[in-house]
């Protein structure tokens, strides 16, 4: 293939836990990649591991730039560099609890990091982007499962920030016609890579329960926090939609080939989940026999904002994108554990 028809997409926050498993993918079908991140809440050695899991051929496809979406000028320099076919932005971040105690950063780096890349992105005629958007736009959904014209709420300041992107993003396609984007809304990303070599190595302690888990099935901390064993549900435990990182990642090649595809997409929004709800004890039981780990627990009260039950309606992605999870919680845990057992302090060496 000549560079000619190679088609280039920046992925913004490709170093990231969806980042690199969506950049492996690109590579395996034919893409050319460019990331561009900040490495706040990862790491260089992330990239590397994916070089080596696509190889020196596809790895010469690949491109790292070390930028933050908040300073135009790293944006501009990419811009001016290269032509970019389309854009998927995953950088942000994503911590509930820390939004609610620092909104202001969140709105720094989600919002006005965003509205920069659409400038560029507006300047040099790059006007396609998959936007890495959230299940917390449904707030605490009247009924379940979601389904994408639901009306949209946020029950805290990340899931603000995703909800006013995903109206920024509309306003821009209604106000020029030509811009073709799509929002995914993940619902809870698990799992990893089945080579073990790249998975989710959060910062600090881990928000989201399978880090949480997988870090004491290695012995880095001592006890899983259940927060709300009293919900309405079949074991009181809360229920959410967990997805596999890799069905994820090819959710992201389906929604680039949809936008090169359909000129009429407009700004359209998909869930990417299963369609399963699993509670949290269901997942811990499923992680301790992927594991052979007992998981000690602490049943603490519910945390604040947090909803009883989300899962998501997948029909209008598996009749639109073509696309539909293939993984269930068992090979998640399966391929979460075979990451946590092979690197138990993520990508960096035992401190």
């Amino acid at each position: 293939m000549g560079s000619s028809v190679e088609q280039c997409i920046l992925v913004t926050g490709g170093a990231g836990f969806i980042g690199t498993h969506t950049v492996v993918q690109l590579l395996n079908q034919g893409f050319k990649v460019s990331i561009i991140d900040n490495l706040d809440n990862s790491v260089h050695e992330a990239v590397h591991r994916v070089r080596e899991l696509v190889g020196p051929d596809l790895s010469s496809k690949l491109e790292f730039n070390l930028g933050d979406l908040r300073n135009k000028g790293d944006i501009e320099k990419l811009f001016s560099n290269q032509r970019f076919d389309a854009v998927i932005h995953f950088a942000g971040l994503k911590a509930v609890g820390e939004s609610v105690a620092n909104p202001r950063r969140y709105f720094d780096n989600n919002l006005v990091g965003t509205i920069n890349l659409y400038e560029t992105m507006a300047k040099y005629n790059c006007k396609m982007m998959v936007f890495s958007s959230s299940a917390t736009v449904y707030g605490q959904p009247e009924v379940v499962p979601c389904v994408e014209d639901f009306d949209l709420q946020a029950m805290n300041p990340y899931g603000r920030t995703k909800l006013y992107l995903e109206e920024i993003a509309r306003d821009i396609q209604a106000a020029e016609p030509e811009w073709r984007i799509i929002l995914l809304r993940y619902f809870n990303p698990v799992g990893a890579h089945e080579s073990g070599r790249i998975g989710e190595d959060p910062k600090g302690i881990p928000n989201n329960l399978m880090p949480y888990i997988q870090q004491v099935a290695v012995g880095r901390l001592p006890e899983l926090n259940v927060f709300g064993h009293d919900y309405p549900t079949p074991d009181g435990s809360a229920v959410r939609d967990y997805i596999h990182v890799m069905d994820l990642a090819d959710g992201h090649v389906a929604a680039l080939n949809k936008l090169f595809t359909d000129p009429k997409i407009g700004c359209t929004a998909y869930n990417l989940g299963t369609g399963q709800g699993t509670s949290v004890l269901e997942m811990v039981s499923a992680f301790e026999k992927a594991s052979g780990k007992k998981i000690p627990m602490k049943l603490c009260p519910r945390r604040a904002g947090d909803a009883t039950a989300v899962y998501a309606s997948t029909e209008r992605a598996e009749k639109e994108l073509g696309w539909k999870a293939k993984y269930g919680v068992d090979e998640m845990c399966r391929d979460q554990w075979n990451w946590a057992n092979n690197n138990p302090w993520g990508f960096h060496e035992k401190p």
